[in-house]
């Protein structure tokens, strides 16, 4: 391995880790069930709420519960076995892709949630190549086997192939869709049994001796057994075993089997997490790399919240500690503005409850509520000058223009669309000529979003409109190139929330135009969130 010191073991016990999927794979009630095995909540709830059962806990905007959707990134803590947990659950959707790549940024690890009868899709597979790009470990779980899914080895071939990493079982399928009726947990020789009637019982384990144990017959139906049993010695020829080192360095993803609504599969899921995924990692920043073990606190903003708690104009920013042991009431520098600021109220998250966090240590993610100081890409340490790098923010690619409902109000809407390009859900670019805002997001469903916050959080009605241009690109060169551009161009150029220039286009010609006639100017389609 390398020559780094040993972590404490407060810090080597954490895992901090990112669910990543397609919409629909399940990815939200999985979130559910781990913290129902961690013991945080008693009774997991469902994304579509019937009746009695509970309303899910990691989706807490009005938006999120109506449409059975995750729209933004929620951070969970909780204690699981000998570990300590800290799960960021992202969106699926494409539309807030821009968020789970922020949150990517921030994770030691991913799981990848599959629907047994999809595979892999494409939204998996943008996901995947940002792990891919950070190196990240990844674990599978394949979802909804107790529906109709397809076959095992199909799954897999399809996960090598797609995304060109080696897949080994840790556990392995008895029966699918209605026959579906447990695992067999390969890496711990156990028979696990699912439960069908109740969906929050933990399923019961049957310890078995090697695969030829007289006491899986006793368990299993003769059809099922012949097929499970053929399967799995071809599983051995032909798959490879699991190698802790590969799956650290991301070149190989254990995969497991389950239905994370019947609550089966998820506490060797967990256990897996445990047993081989990866402790806080060393953090990649300037002037040099942060190593989680050293005693001085350091960490970085990666998500920005505004309103979480509608009652209260609060802005919460989740910090992920990249080095030592903070405790509440530290004063920390906020290295961008070298100003101090004391921690006096950090949360800890519970989905939407929070508790105030009396200590953090590296891995940890913990919120700092606070008023507009902080941003994403943001690094707040105990005194050095040391920036978190490589949090990335993209050019929308739909551009629209933002009016107010009420044209007395157009201060108002300055001040919530400010927000909300701070908290990162959208960028807002006022152009230096003519009135009004140009916003511009990744996907269109963002749009809605934001119509459907600003109403209810700032109560401004506002409407989004038809705009001439159809993408951003920041400019970057010397000031004087860039002032002689601007003056040239004025009817595309803008200033997004940091003051940056950037430039409006129609169409790929006037990107090129630009490329031809002003060689000392360049343009990007991202932008480091650097402050």
């Amino acid at each position: 391995m390398t020559n780094r010191p040993d972590l404490p073991p407060e810090i080597a016990r954490r895992r901090t880790f990112a669910i990543i999927s397609h919409p629909d794979a399940g990815k939200t009630t999985l979130t559910e069930k781990f913290l129902l095995y961690g013991g945080a909540i008693q009774m997991a709830g469902q994304v579509r709420a019937k009746g009695e059962a509970r309303r899910t806990r990691s989706d807490f905007m009005q938006m999120e519960k109506d449409r059975g959707i995750s729209v933004s990134a929620s951070a969970m803590s909780f204690d699981f076995e000998n570990y300590r947990f800290n799960l960021v659950d992202t969106p699926g959707h494409s539309d807030f892709s821009e968020d789970t790549y922020r949150t990517l940024t921030a994770v030691d690890a991913a799981v990848m949630v599959i629907d047994g009868a999809k595979g892999v899709e494409s939204q998996t597979q943008k996901l995947f190549e940002v792990c891919r790009l950070r190196d990240l470990p990844i674990l599978t779980f394949c979802n909804k086997m107790d529906r109709e899914s397809r076959d095992t080895f199909e799954i897999i071939d399809e996960i090598q192939e797609n995304l060109a990493i080696d897949v080994t079982p840790a556990a392995w399928p008895i029966g699918v869709g209605r026959e579906f009726m447990g695992t067999y947990d390969i890496l711990r020789d156990r028979l696990e049994l699912m439960d069908r009637a109740d969906r929050n019982k933990v399923a019961e384990s049957i310890q078995i001796k090697g695969l030829d144990d007289p006491k899986l017959a006793e368990h299993v139906p003769a059809h099922l057994l012949g097929k499970f049993l053929e399967d799995i010695e071809m599983a051995k020829e032909l798959l490879p075993q699991l190698d802790p080192e590969s799956v650290l360095n991301g070149s190989m993803t254990p995969i497991w089997f389950g239905s994370a609504i019947n609550s089966f599969g998820v506490k060797e899921l967990m256990d897996g997490i445990g047993t081989y995924g990866p402790e806080p990692q060393v953090q990649t920043a300037q002037p040099r790399e942060i190593a989680p073990e050293e005693p001085n606190v350091a960490g970085f903003v990666f998500k920005v919240q505004a309103n979480m708690d509608p009652k209260h104009r609060d802005r919460v920013a989740f910090v992920r500690m990249a080095s030592g042991h903070f405790e509440r009431g530290m004063k920390l520098t906020h290295v961008r503005s070298k100003k101090q600021m004391a921690i006096t109220n950090p949360v800890l998250f519970l989905a939407a409850d929070r508790e105030l966090a009396e200590e953090a240590w590296a891995g940890d993610i913990i919120g700092i509520p606070n008023h507009g100081q902080l941003r994403i890409g943001d690094t707040l340490t105990e005194g050095e000058a040391i920036r978190v790098t490589g949090i990335p923010s993209f050019a929308p690619e739909l551009l629209q223009n933002c009016r107010a409902g009420d044209p007395m109000k157009a201060k108002h809407l300055e001040k919530a669309l400010m927000q909300f390009a701070e908290e990162g859900a959208a960028k807002v670019f006022k152009p230096t000529f003519g009135s009004g805002f140009i916003v511009g997001v990744v996907g269109a469903l963002q749009f809605e979003v934001l119509a459907s916050r600003i109403e209810m959080e700032y109560g401004l009605p506002v409407r989004f409109e038809a705009s001439q241009f159809t993408s951003a690109r920041w400019v970057h060169g010397e000031k004087d190139a860039i002032e002689k551009f601007a003056t040239a161009n004025k009817q595309h150029i803008a200033e997004d929330n940091d003051g940056d220039t950037v430039y409006l286009t129609r169409l790929q010609w006037d990107i090129d135009r630009v490329e031809r006639d002003y060689v000392d100017i360049t343009l990007s389609a991202t932008k480091e969130m650097m402050v």
